[in-house]
């Protein structure tokens, strides 16, 4: 006999399943939303706040939104034809032009870029083990290397959602620190509201928004997030579910995980304006010494700990990401092991020279600035590309978009390139 309640209980379980496993679609975006809460962002991020209070917080809000845009078409690529934007540039330059050189070069500089990542990374780690236990940094930088590989090892052979999960608890961990430590010094939310209005204050302030962009919008991020859809999605080469549902899926994925990295930053931004004024030094040294002196020992360990996070959390990213490059162009088949050799070596040297590591992460961070058009406007390229894409290449009006954000990128790193040989 029929129930009153019982379709409308069936409606509501299956609604919840739905949802369920729309949920349980999510995951690549948080992965390569790691890479935007790395120490880069910690150093760019504080020195911003520190320097120049809210002003630049609409960099990090445009920023985010470049991100969201770009991540969103490398998942797209990925998801729509089974290939990682380096291999389909690998293809383009066999078909069109000569591609030993064309790859080698293209490979080549997705290397450096990768290296410039990880020499963030490493020294961002090794601060967080100076700042908790007092390791030196040059051995810090050592111990956080072999951990990343370990852990992207012990992450990578127990599949896809558990590699998700590993490092989505990395990433909370960061959240929770910057979040954390905030917490005790709350922001004037007027004036960051002001800074929403984009203003530069000074020419000298240019370098730093572009390491702001650069450790915000990461070069490997985008090359890496198309591989990370194929993993989840394509993991034999057939679609788990249907590619528009897919689609509509990381459009969430994406948002929701740029949202998280972004609210992030911001944070670090407002943490650099409450905490950081009058306190000369390293950056972030000086935020940890700030928040001991002024707050007492728990806000600067929940500090320590989310920047040592970060530092782990960015590095496993960035060890896959690296390897998967250089094995999907064809150029040089390098353990992940023997890259984390190359990541090592000169962030130990530098170290070891007692060069602050603040500084070290910004300049990284400018450089890698430069690496987001070599990687977004090869993407733009094949996403609109009929052949590539089929009927899902970009229309008309979504090219624009693309390329708005490949044209701000270059524009930004020419003023960059005016004001440092002016």
């Amino acid at each position: 006999m029929f129930q009153p309640g019982a379709r409308r209980t069936g409606s509501r379980s299956g609604s919840r399943t739905v949802v369920a496993g729309s949920l349980g679609l999510l995951g690549p975006a948080f992965v390569a939303s790691v890479a935007y809460v790395d120490p880069g962002n910690v150093a760019a991020n504080l020195s911003a706040g520190s320097n120049y209070g809210y002003t630049l917080v609409w960099v990090l809000v445009a920023a985010s939104l470049m991100a969201m845009v770009i991540q969103y078409q490398s998942a797209k690529l990925g998801l729509v034809t089974g290939q990682t934007l380096p291999q389909a540039m690998a293809e383009r330059f066999g078909r069109r032009g000569p591609r030993p050189a064309l790859t080698f070069a293209y490979g080549l500089q997705a290397f450096v870029i990768a290296i410039a990542t990880d020499l963030a990374e490493v020294v961002g780690g090794a601060l967080g083990l100076y700042l908790l236990f007092g390791l030196p940094l040059w051995a810090g930088s050592i111990v956080v290397g072999v951990v990343a590989i370990v852990l992207l090892w012990v992450l990578r052979a127990r599949g896809e959602r558990v590699f998700e999960a590993g490092i989505g608890a990395l990433l909370a961990v960061v959240a929770l620190g910057f979040v954390g430590a905030l917490f005790f010094r709350p922001p004037d939310w007027g004036a960051t509201a002001a800074g929403l209005w984009p203003v530069v204050p000074s020419t000298d302030a240019w370098p730093l928004v572009a390491a702001m962009l650069g450790a915000t919008v990461m070069p490997h991020a985008i090359y890496l997030h198309s591989a990370l859809a194929i993993d989840r999605h394509r993991p034999d080469g057939t679609l788990t579910a249907p590619v528009g549902k897919l689609l509509r899926i990381q459009r969430w994925d994406v948002a929701l995980a740029l949202l998280l990295s972004g609210s992030v930053n911001i944070s670090m931004l407002l943490l650099g304006a409450v905490a950081l004024a009058g306190h000369p030094g390293d950056t972030i040294s000086s935020a940890h010494e700030a928040l001991g002196l002024e707050l007492g020992a728990w806000p600067a360990a929940i500090f320590a700990v989310g920047l040592l996070a970060s530092g782990i959390g960015s590095a496993v990213v960035g060890t896959h990401a690296g390897s998967r490059i250089l094995k999907d162009l064809h150029v040089w088949q390098v353990s992940p092991t023997l890259r984390r050799v190359f990541t090592i070596a000169p962030a130990v040297l530098l170290l070891l020279t007692g060069v602050p590591p603040t500084e070290v992460l910004i300049w990284s961070q400018v450089v890698l600035s430069f690496g987001v058009a070599l990687a977004a406007a090869p993407l733009a390229v094949v996403t609109a590309d009929p052949q590539v894409m089929g009927e899902h290449a970009e229309r008309p009006a979504q090219r624009v978009v693309n390329w708005l954000v490949v044209g701000l990128v270059v524009a930004l790193n020419v003023v960059v390139l005016w004001v440092g040989f002016g």
